[in-house]
């Protein structure tokens, strides 16, 4: 590519080499009215850590961004979605989870199989072959919100909380 090329302008028959998330989102927030652009979240000290110990050592916890069925009905934002935190136990994970009203590309993709977004069995199979130590007692789960201050101030702790309860080593996010 010649200095000066525009990686973002349309090449190969209208095909884009990336898309530019931030500008998209900035361009969204714009459109809609909002008078500052959007705040990507920024923290100054990131929670993550090398491990302490071997994979085959460790307890892998799951955070889902997922939700359950409520009533036995497909929840439908804002009325009966799940809006907190959860965890449930990894023997009572039901086949399905939610995920109806999230954003993304359904057209190109389905949730119809958990494994995609709640991957239980796969990880079940890496504790057999003796790559992973243990899998977590709960499952988590975490409304999609975009709020960096619900995620800081109650999702965040609620789920760290629960990590240590069930003294797990490394959590795994599988974001929708």
């Amino acid at each position: 590519m010649a200095k000066g090329d525009d990686m973002s302008r349309p090449v190969d028959q209208g095909h884009r080499t990336f898309v530019s998330y931030i500008d998209k989102s900035r361009e969204y927030y714009a459109a809609h009215g909002y008078e500052r652009p959007y705040q990507w979240a920024y923290n100054d000290e990131v929670p993550f850590q090398a491990l302490t110990k071997p994979l085959a050592e460790s307890r892998v916890g799951l955070v889902t961004t997922s939700t359950l069925y409520l009533d036995d009905r497909p929840a439908t934002w804002p009325d009966t979605r799940a809006k907190e935190p959860f965890a449930l136990d990894l023997e009572q994970i039901p086949s399905r989870m939610f995920t109806d009203d999230l954003s993304w590309d359904k057209d190109a993709t389905h949730t119809n199989d958990r494994e995609t977004f709640l991957p239980i069995d796969r990880l079940r199979e890496q504790v057999a072959e003796g790559r992973i130590g243990s899998l977590a007692p709960r499952v988590f789960g975490v409304p999609t919100d975009y709020s960096q201050r619900r995620t800081n101030e109650a999702d965040g702790p609620a789920i760290v909380q629960w990590a240590r309860e069930d003294d797990i080593d490394v959590v795994l996010l599988i974001p929708l």
